[in-house]
């Protein structure tokens, strides 16, 4: 089993990254802030518009290291990464696969499957250990409708079909969020999902752990072998790490939902770490975005045992398990995919 490694998150904008030898140096002001052997990374995320110099890229392709940039607020701009690794005839079978229509639902309907499962197991471990936040009425149908809608998921005849399916489950699901939202509810309330930008507090958070899942998926698949940007459920568009957001439907609700609402729940972030935009956007300042990669960390080291292998592995090499199980698949060594079903 892989070994889970550091993530590395520039979140000062002023800062120039390097290296030396091995090492990679932080610089703000000319003076080195932090150094990190390369050998202990995994990924850097640079929030913001950090430099970098070509001889720390080039220790990055070399060493296997994801360097990506991305705006103060999250939004993906760039990835450097060496050259493409893997087996060709992996990838070769990937889009094969991709262009194939019933091979595209039946994997679909995987992703979805754990996708939805996870949403209604968020949904009762709130009921359990909350019983009085949630109305009963309230949280026994939306549990009911989202278990119906996963046993009728084989009955679907396309991905549009499936697609309306995934909104159902969606609509149904963030309906009760704001019932699980226990602090400061007048500040942290949450009406429904937004994004493109997130227009409260709740949503800029998810939208941020989201983007944080999403660079742990892309380099998760590109280290077994598998093309990132071709997917089954999610079409194909430049840009678009499509593969990436079909095995993110499935850690969505463990991963980022719950580091949400358990930040928001255990008043570990302050109503005041936000900052309203002329445009209606609400964004994160600086020192929430540090509290929440902070968190992110913390969590990706928690352990727990796994659905399909019965190991004992940590949070944050499921997204790298995943990634494993689904090339085995698209080799013949397993019959089908084994999505990630929290219990």
């Amino acid at each position: 089993m892989r070994r889970l490694l550091n993530t590395l998150y520039v979140t000062q904008p002023n800062s120039y990254l390097a290296c030396e030898g091995e090492n990679v140096l932080v610089r703000f002001d000319g003076e080195t802030r932090f150094r990190m052997p390369i050998h202990n990374l995994e990924g850097i995320v640079c929030f913001g518009y950090a430099g970098a110099s070509p001889g720390l890229m080039h220790l990055c392709c070399e060493r296997g290291v994801a360097l990506s940039f991305l705006t103060e607020q999250g939004r993906f701009m760039g990835r450097v990464s060496g050259g493409v690794t893997g087996n060709v005839l992996l990838r070769r079978t990937q889009y094969r696969w991709a262009d194939d229509m019933l091979i595209r639902q039946r994997i679909s309907k995987r992703f979805l499957l754990g996708k939805i499962l996870n949403n209604r197991a968020v949904l009762a471990r709130s009921l359990r250990d909350h019983p009085d936040a949630i109305p009963a009425d309230v949280g026994t149908q939306a549990s009911q409708h989202l278990m119906y809608i996963a046993t009728h998921l084989e009955k679907s005849v396309d991905i549009p079909q499936l697609m309306g399916m995934e909104g159902d489950a969606a609509k149904t699901y963030f309906s009760c969020f704001n019932d699980m939202i226990l602090s400061n509810k007048d500040l942290f309330r949450f009406d429904e999902r937004n994004r493109r930008p997130p227009v409260d507090r709740v949503n800029a958070m998810l939208s941020f752990a989201y983007t944080l899942l999403t660079h742990e998926v892309v380099a998760a698949l590109e280290s077994v072998g598998l093309d990132p940007q071709v997917g089954f459920l999610h079409g194909e568009r430049p840009g678009r790490p499509s593969l990436a957001l079909d095995l993110m439907e499935e850690l969505r609700p463990h991963l980022a939902d719950r580091l949400v609402l358990t930040l928001i729940n255990r008043q570990q972030v302050a109503p005041e770490g936000f900052v309203c935009k002329e445009n209606g956007a609400v964004l994160m300042d600086e020192d929430t975005r540090k509290i929440v990669i902070t968190h992110w960390q913390k969590r990706k080291a928690e352990e727990l045992v796994h659905p399909y292998l019965g190991e004992k592995i940590p949070l944050g090499l499921i997204p790298y398990t995943q990634a494993i199980l689904l090339a085995r698949h698209l080799r013949g060594d397993i019959e089908d995919y084994p999505p990630f079903i929290w219990k």
